[in-house]
């Protein structure tokens, strides 16, 4: 049967994650893979299982989330499938690409790599006077804030040992659900997005729950000059989260891209995304 890719971008503001969730006795909870669900569903009439690649936390934000799905009889063709599905979603929530693939093709299994941004407004740089010390209003929703100014070069310098392939289990919440904690980053930057905003930048073969998240409190820490630069790597090394950073906000965190280096068959960009829709 044919099988389906869909590249999705969403504020996850008012979604509890991506992963579909049924509390028992409760009605199911708003997530992305559900009101995605419920879109396919709707235009092929018919119960299919939508698999998703990352399964991104309450109020994250994705532009690259990757879903696939099977269907018998698809009777639409590609180039509209992306807006057929559209007219079907709310407007926190997009199909951006859609594109055939083979049949085996798993989100999961056969993703490369990804990367997660995070924004976070720091000090009063950038702030009108009368207004330091606030975070700015329209950036509530992506972007994350905290009162002190931070140093991007000793950032920088502790993000260096983070790299390459570690046990992060420093780095992750609930390290005992995974069967191992071993993962491998292929880069971290930290650049001044705007004035008064930083942009971290993390991708890796994949990331453990919450990992991103402690990475940037910990390089956060290190901004604040609470930790030396050179501590970072001995935090990593006792495998303790009490010694990591706290876990930050997940406004600021969004879900970039999803690279499968043509594992499913489909011509990808630099970005993970397929470089045309059929």
């Amino acid at each position: 049967m044919p099988r389906f890719r869909l590249q999705i971008a969403y504020d996850g503001t008012d979604f509890h994650g991506w992963q579909r969730q049924e509390p028992p006795g409760l009605p199911p909870l708003r997530t992305a893979q559900g009101v995605l669900t419920e879109a396919v569903v709707d235009l092929f009439g018919m119960g299919l299982k939508v698999d998703g690649a990352s399964r991104t936390d309450s109020g994250v934000h994705a532009r690259g989330q990757v879903a696939a799905f099977t269907v018998e009889n698809p009777r639409i063709p590609i180039e509209r499938l992306a807006m057929a599905l559209n007219t079907r979603l709310p407007r926190d929530i997009e199909v951006r690409v859609a594109s055939r693939v083979n049949d085996d093709f798993d989100p999961v299994r056969h993703c490369v790599s990804k990367s997660y941004s995070y924004h976070l407004r720091h000090g009063d740089a950038g702030r009108p006077p009368g207004l330091e010390g606030r975070a700015d209003p329209f950036e509530r929703l992506s972007t994350a804030h905290v009162r002190h100014h931070l140093d991007l070069t000793s950032m920088r310098t502790a993000s260096a040992p983070l790299t390459g392939t570690h046990d992060y289990r420093a780095f992750a919440h609930n390290p005992d659900e995974r069967e191992t904690t071993i993962r491998t980053v292929h880069g971290i930057s930290v650049n001044e997005a705007r004035p008064g905003v930083i942009r971290f930048d993390v991708a890796g073969s994949g990331f453990l729950h919450h990992m991103v998240r402690i990475i940037v409190g910990t390089l956060v820490e290190v901004g604040r000059g609470r930790t030396p630069p050179d501590r970072v790597g001995e935090i990593m090394a006792a495998r303790d989260r009490s010694r990591a950073g706290p876990t930050m906000p997940p406004e600021g965190l969004c879900l970039e891209w999803i690279h499968y280096g043509g594992a499913d068959g489909a011509p990808v960009g630099d970005d993970g995304a397929p470089r045309t829709a059929s």
